[in-house]
C-alpha cells in the first residue's frame, strides 16, 4: 500500500505531462490567429505606455497640489498674525 502511495504522484504528474505536450502539439495557430495575437501585443504596449505617461502626470500634478498647499498654509499663517496683530493694535 505505501509503494502504491510513492508511486502514485510521480505516475500522475507522468500522465498530466504527456497529456497537456498531446494537446498542446495537437492545435496549431492560423496566420489570422498570429496577426490577432500580435494586434493584441501592440495594443497592450500601446495602452502600457499610456498608462506610464498618466503615472507622470498624476505625480506631476500631486508636486503642484503640494506646492500650492505649502503656499496656502504660509498665506494662512500670515493672515493669522496679521489678525493677532491688529487686535493688538489700539482703537
Amino acid at each position: 500500500m505505501s509503494l502504491l502511495k510513492n508511486f502514485r504522484t510521480p505516475v500522475l504528474a507522468v500522465v498530466m505531462f504527456v497529456s497537456m505536450a498531446l494537446v498542446a502539439g495537437c492545435g496549431g495557430l492560423s496566420e489570422a490567429q498570429i496577426a490577432e495575437l500580435n494586434a493584441l501585443r501592440e495594443e497592450v504596449k500601446s495602452l502600457e505606455a499610456e498608462t506610464n505617461s498618466l503615472k507622470d502626470q498624476k505625480a506631476q500634478l500631486e508636486s503642484e497640489i503640494q506646492t500650492i498647499n505649502r503656499k496656502l498654509a504660509e498665506c494662512n499663517k500670515q493672515k493669522e498674525e496679521t489678525k493677532a496683530n491688529l487686535e493688538k493694535l489700539p482703537k
